[in-house]
């Protein structure tokens, strides 16, 4: 009986990955293309007028281009908008190379812009992407026009130091067979300040896009992957007018970081939204938007 119990309880919740040709059908979208870019295809979505100014939208760990899909339709009608999804993410191949930290991260945007022949842009990040978003413009400082960091990441905290790579629980490899959809409902209302914001469909493209062919594997070697360095000296030679946009509400990185990135940005000013959590374009987009509309139109 007990084997029996077992059985079924692995039968329900095993989670075979999704058909990419059946997610493309669903996510794909119009404007969306494959781009070859150091040795891995990547999906991106190009919008708005050709000869604008570009803004290149990263998105956070676990995340997808998806994320930025109602501030892009605003922001498209000004601006050349191209989002991506980063290697083993929506629906962008894992990394041929296994490789997943930052340098590699902030190389194949400078890459991906080379070949969309992009020579400056306004980078635009949130948490993950927006450490990656900082780490380009430190790295690329002639072709940044601005800066614009939505809870970013970067700081040590909390099962994060300095120096040393994040302690990756063995069960976690389970994710890879086992994966309920409750459970990604429960992770995802983490993010938000608001709960009842967070729409049945939203949980439904998290949770497809996480189970294309090799995300679930590609998703725990970045974690791996993801070792921080003091950020102090990179952002201080950072030149960009930086906006920082940051969730009072945010439960995963704190909203106190915000102090330590003004500190050592040299020309940067904050917005906070009190009532809003980690992902504010997603949360309240329009709420979140009107900042970012004026600080890029000065």
């Amino acid at each position: 009986m007990l084997m029996l119990a077992v059985s079924a309880v692995g039968m329900w919740a095993w989670t075979p990955d999704r058909s990419r040709i059946e997610l493309d059908r669903k996510y794909g979208g119009p404007f969306t293309r494959y781009v070859e870019v150091g040795g891995t295809s990547l999906r991106v979505r190009d919008t708005g007028p050709k000869d604008a100014p570009v803004l290149v939208l990263i998105h956070g760990f676990g995340s997808s281009l998806e994320t930025w899909t109602p501030w892009a339709q605003s922001l498209s009608t000004t601006y050349r908008v191209v989002r991506f999804d980063l290697p083993g993410c929506g629906l962008s191949e894992p990394d041929r190379t296994g490789n997943y930290g930052d340098a590699r991260s902030v190389a194949l945007t400078s890459e991906l812009m080379d070949s969309m022949r992009i020579a400056k842009a306004t980078l635009v990040g949130n948490s993950m992407g927006g450490r990656i978003a900082w780490r380009f413009a430190a790295a690329f400082p002639d072709r940044t026009r601005k800066l614009v960091l939505i809870s970013p990441d970067g700081f040590a905290r909390p099962g994060f130091q300095y120096g040393k790579a994040p302690q990756v629980p063995e069960f976690m490899q389970l994710m890879k067979y086992f994966l309920p959809r409750t459970l990604m409902r429960m992770n995802l209302e983490t993010a938000y300040a608001d709960p009842e914001r967070l729409s049945d469909s939203v949980v439904d493209r998290y949770y497809d896009l996480l189970l294309a062919p090799g995300n679930r594997g590609a998703s725990i070697e970045r974690m791996r992957q993801s070792v921080l360095e003091d950020p102090v000296p990179l952002l201080r030679q950072i030149r960009a007018r930086t906006l920082l946009l940051w969730g009072k509400k945010d439960r995963l990185i704190p909203h106190a970081n915000a102090a330590e990135f003004l500190a050592s940005l040299p020309n940067a000013t904050l917005v906070t939204f009190p009532d809003l959590g980690h992902v504010p374009q997603e949360e309240a987009p329009a709420e979140s938007l009107a900042p970012l509309e004026t600080f890029l139109a000065r």
